[in-house]
């Protein structure tokens, strides 16, 4: 099971999932109409650290963090 967070404006509660890639989790998250337009403009980290491999690996335990773009001032 990973978990699945959501920062800043996308304003959606972490979810729990099973998955092997994070292509797994990119298609898992796209049945979610809310999310579908924030996914494209995202960066993704994997346990804080940014990724941009779907073929990447996940295990047991692993955190996804979907960052959505922000300004700054």
């Amino acid at each position: 099971m990973i978990r699945v967070e959501f920062l800043g404006p996308i304003g959606k509660a972490p979810i729990e999932m099973e998955a092997s890639t994070l292509a797994d989790v990119s298609a898992k998250l796209k049945e979610d109409t809310s999310l579908a337009t924030w996914l494209d403009k995202c960066a993704v980290a994997l346990n804080d650290t940014m990724v941009n491999d779907l073929a990447t690996v996940l295990k047991d335990g692993d955190k996804v963090s979907i960052l959505p773009p922000v300004c700054g001032g």
